[in-house]
């Protein structure tokens, strides 16, 4: 004990920061509240966290434990989140697994986190074919199907048990041990420009701290923004992405009803957020953009929904699409290495009362510190620039619940340290009332004649152009001027004008809004534009295709 710590007497309980302590008070205050998963199950909070103990149990009784990794192969579901807590209580490291990665890629991260166990969905059994003896510290697999939709082309010896049975023949009274809050949670990770994927991992208190960190900020806000025990809550960030954004942890701590929609089809997404009163979400913008297209939006009563956007910049166009259905849509930001969530565009109530009732202008900012968060805007010497709306600088960041590093990885992971500040190779600026805008990421602004282009600022404007859906601004090697920017259009018109798109792009340089030499020299049509694995724009491929 320190020279200045308070005294503890003998018998005094510490309380660790353990994930299991967010189910505190499921059973006196919550115990009727609803989970939901498709159409297909219903249950209440009471029967799930039955569940959890049983999978906490039956989990031990495999001998699974401390020092151990159990993997997750499945869409967003019941059983996800009873993972999210079940793997945890009882000391085992939780990876969620990205399964829109190559084959390749998901066989390098189960041996690199070296998984224990495999909870696999029919679904990806296929991949587990190509998996055969190149798995070494895999012990057990274990099977995950819904219920009537059983795949029969599955081979029953895949697998060494089923879900559901494991859960029947485990005990319910499961006692759940204490430890360390430091030891390891989570586990994930995160595809970069180059090389394999890195691991990204999160404490038990770090978990805990992020949970009630982002709780006080929707809990806190003033109207706009508002989350409580009373909204019905359905991710459609998936699950294995940053724990879903963090905000599974944080609705069942607050008991909301919870609805998990398996596999995302924008038809069974509007079917569920109309059918179940869904009032709550998060999503990245190509997802929210997919489901706004859909027609029978005109038909829906959106009034309720608010939904975060994060992932990458909310498009001012697709801002003003979602309000004009009554959505309140607003910004968040972070990045895998952060837990997820640093900042909320939530507004001030006098920042409602503007010529704008809506304040678009507010909503697309990455918004301002949640509590615990430290964040400036620095130059190369971490010096921080003014908060004037102007100065940009790299976004660094501090806070209890970011990831200490990248797994087995010391260098990438001092570089990610460096000064000790988490460096998010972000450029943004932080206005007098806090909110931070990104205006673009080091690795795709665009370095054009000495002068940088905001390749974001560029999808914007290509966004309120009559028939363009989607847009994407990369920079291009040119001999003279170093690089110059390259605008790739999707559209959703019969007949679109590249020169009455550029003209849009001129009215705002002569407006002053950007500068002349930031208006595209080159504009292209494409049918699509590839994304990553979590739905952003995949500027790396488009370098590479244009480059």
């Amino acid at each position: 004990m320190g020279e200045y710590d308070i005294p503890k007497t003998p018998s005094a309980y510490e309380f660790p920061l353990l994930i299991r302590h967010l189910l505190s008070r499921l059973s006196a205050q919550h115990a009727g509240q609803e989970i939901c998963y498709r159409n297909d199950l219903r249950f209440s909070y009471a029967e799930f966290f039955d569940r959890v103990q049983r999978l906490a149990s039956g989990l031990q009784t495999m001998g699974i434990g401390p020092g151990d990794t159990v993997a997750v192969m499945d869409w967003d579901s019941h059983r996800y989140l009873e993972c999210f807590f079940a793997v945890p209580m009882i000391g085992a490291v939780l990876h969620t697994i990205n399964i829109r990665l190559a084959p390749e890629q998901i066989l390098y991260t189960i041996n690199h986190a070296e998984d224990t166990a495999l909870l696999v969905h029919d679904d990806f059994a296929p991949l587990l074919e190509g998996f055969k003896e190149k798995t070494p510290t895999v012990k057990n697999i274990i099977r995950l199907c819904n219920a009537g939709t059983i795949n029969g082309q599955v081979a029953v010896d895949t697998f060494d048990s089923e879900y559901e049975v494991l859960l029947s023949c485990a005990s319910s009274s499961f006692d759940p041990p204490d430890f360390s809050e430091n030891i390891r949670a989570t586990t994930f990770y995160t595809t970069g420009t180059t090389g394999n994927p890195k691991g990204v991992y999160f404490s038990q208190r770090q978990i805990v701290l992020h949970t009630l960190g982002v709780a006080v900020a929707l809990a806190s806000a003033e109207g706009q923004g508002r989350v409580s025990v009373d909204d019905v809550y359905m991710p459609i960030t998936p699950m294995f992405h940053v724990h879903a954004w963090g905000i599974p942890y944080v609705a069942t701590m607050l008991g909301l009803k919870q609805v998990y929609p398996g596999r995302y089809e924008p038809a069974k997404l509007l079917s569920l957020i109309e059918s179940e009163k869904v009032t709550f979400s998060h999503c990245v913008p190509t997802i929210l953009h997919m489901l706004l297209s859909d027609p029978s939006v005109e038909k829906m009563d959106l009034s309720n929904w608010k939904v975060i956007i994060g992932g990458s910049a909310l498009p001012p166009a697709l801002a003003r699409r979602a309000l004009d259905l009554g959505i309140d849509v607003f910004s968040g930001y972070g990045m895998s290495e952060t837990a997820p969530v640093l900042t909320l565009a939530q507004l001030k109530s006098q920042e409602g009362l503007s010529d704008d009732p809506d304040r678009t202008d507010i909503r697309c900012k990455a918004g301002r510190p949640i509590p615990l968060v430290d964040l400036k805007v620095v130059d190369s010497e971490l010096r921080e620039a003014p908060q004037d709306g102007v100065s940009t600088g790299e976004v660094v960041v501090r806070s209890p619940w970011l990831t200490q590093g990248y797994l087995n990885d010391p260098d990438r992971s001092e570089e990610l340290w460096q000064g000790g500040y988490l460096h998010t190779s972000d450029i943004g600026h932080v206005d007098e009332a806090g909110y931070l805008k990104i205006t673009d990421r080091l690795k795709d602004v665009i370095k054009s004649g000495g002068e940088w282009i905001s390749s974001l600022e560029l999808e914007d404007i290509a966004l309120t152009c009559e028939g363009v859906s989607e847009a994407a601004a990369i920079g291009i090697a040119d001999e003279k001027w170093g690089e110059r920017p390259l605008l790739l259009l999707v559209s959703n018109a019969e007949k679109v004008s590249l020169d009455e798109i550029k003209a849009v792009f001129q009215g705002h340089a002569k407006d002053g809004e950007i500068s002349e030499w930031a208006v595209p020299q080159r504009i292209e049509l494409v049918a699509e534009i590839p994304k990553t694995s979590v739905g952003k724009i995949d500027k790396k491929k488009l370098r590479e295709q244009y480059g």
